[in-house]
């Protein structure tokens, strides 16, 4: 596959992830076009594990790693999507606090009831 298709098949997919909320870096920068034309394109792509787990899995790690901002972002994708419910994501979050620790846990009780909220305005 030619790189043109693979970043125009990473765009395709990274706009369904993010259920249109995430808008395509501009080609040009190499850690953005390879993000797109590897990770989007052919990892996001590929069918052994469903969508809903892989973003369960994505959850787990982001929330391990206290990123704040992009656990909102999944959980907003999430539920977009259909991939997961309210009261699933804040099953997981108690499943998280015992794995990555209640001080970590916390600190992502916001990010994700923001999540919830707006995707709940975006949805009909």
């Amino acid at each position: 596959m030619a790189a043109d298709d693979r970043r125009a098949r990473g765009e395709e997919k990274m706009k369904d992830v993010y259920a249109g909320d995430v808008v395509a870096p501009a080609e040009g920068y190499v850690f953005t076009d390879i993000m797109l034309e590897t990770l989007f394109a052919e990892l996001w792509t590929r069918d052994t594990l469903s969508m809903r787990d892989k973003r369960i899995l994505l959850l787990g790690m982001i929330a391990a790693q206290g990123e704040r901002d992009t656990f909102k972002v999944q959980v907003k994708a999430s539920l977009k999507r259909g991939e997961t419910t309210p009261e699933e994501i804040r099953e997981l979050h108690l499943f998280i606090a015992q794995y990555c620790g209640y001080p970590r846990a916390a600190g992502l009780i916001a990010p994700m009831e923001e999540g919830i909220a707006e995707a709940g305005k975006d949805m009909p």
